[in-house]
């Protein structure tokens, strides 16, 4: 069954407990907000430690930047 939720006349929005529990997300937690065409993805915001070497290996020459794209 797909979970609803209502916009409250302070714009805010509880999250059902049954997507909470499945996602594991705690409260205090932050989260974006990516638009895409009439909706939204909601997206928690990665903790910092859960980064480190992400980027290991990455070439630091010849990488591309915003002046590269069309």
């Amino acid at each position: 069954m797909t979970a609803v939720a209502t916009l409250s006349a302070k714009f805010q929005i509880s999250i059902p407990k049954s997507v909470r529990d499945e996602q594991q997300w705690r409260a205090g937690q932050e989260f974006v907000f990516v638009p895409k065409g009439k909706g939204v993805l909601l997206m928690p915001v990665p903790e910092l430690g859960r980064l480190a070497g992400i980027a290991r290996g990455a070439r630091s020459k010849d990488h591309r930047d915003r002046a590269d794209r069309f």
